[in-house]
């Protein structure tokens, strides 16, 4: 596994042709798969379920990043472990009984990974960071794809790095919402392993295989 991570989200590409463009980005030199779930009650917008994780699955031998914009997600872990994702990732926000929904996470053979929005105090992971394999922070607010970042998402991101360099954790930290080669590698020298990716990828004019190049190039080189 890289030291840096890069997950192009399915939720910027063409779904008409999704299984082609996820193959894309594997031969383009992507890391992960990242699915953005979306119910329209946690966040307002409706986007997948298991059955395209499941069809992701079939097509990539890549990791399978699952992130869970949902309400009452610990009712439908089951059914997207079972569908062949590799990380499940929730939010401090739904999760009334968050150690013990990331401890099930584990217990389904998945990599279990915790998130902030942007509105949220990182002291809110302070209780099951130790848990985590993974620390999602927003840069955008949750719910829709192409938004714009918002800067003091850097800040966020040095303070949970701060976190986790106290625990001594191997978590990875990533960092989804106006992720592109302008706002890469400050989030990276502010401390982020993992980034997602929707627009810049699947949206670059010259193509998927230009956009994660370039996005790989910074994050692969001028290391901090």
């Amino acid at each position: 596994m890289p030291s840096h991570i890069l997950a192009p989200s399915i939720l910027s590409a063409d779904f008409t042709k999704l299984g082609e463009e996820i193959r894309a980005c594997e031969s383009a030199g992507a890391d992960w798969i990242h699915v953005d779930v979306m119910d329209g009650h946690f966040v307002p917008n409706i986007t997948m379920g298991p059955l395209i994780v499941e069809a992701c699955r079939r097509v990539t031998k890549l990791p399978l990043d699952v992130h869970l914009m949902i309400e009452k997600p610990e009712r439908h872990l089951d059914a997207f472990a079972k569908a062949g994702a590799n990380i499940l990732t929730v939010h401090v926000e739904t999760c009334p009984h968050l150690h013990r929904t990331l401890q099930y996470i584990k217990s389904l053979g998945c990599k279990a990974g915790v998130v902030l929005n942007p509105g949220t105090p990182v002291g809110a992971l302070d209780a099951v960071l130790a848990e985590a394999d993974l620390v999602l922070v927003m840069s955008v607010n949750p719910g829709f794809g192409g938004q714009e970042f918002i800067p003091e998402s850097v800040g966020r991101v040095a303070e949970v790095r701060k976190k986790l360099d106290t625990l001594d954790s191997s978590a990875w930290l990533e960092v989804d919402g106006g992720v592109n080669v302008e706002t890469i590698l400050p989030l990276k020298e502010a401390g982020a392993t993992a980034f997602v990716a929707g627009t810049s990828v699947f949206k670059n004019p010259q193509g998927i295989d230009a956009g994660i190049k370039a996005l790989k190039t910074k994050i692969t080189t001028l290391q901090p």
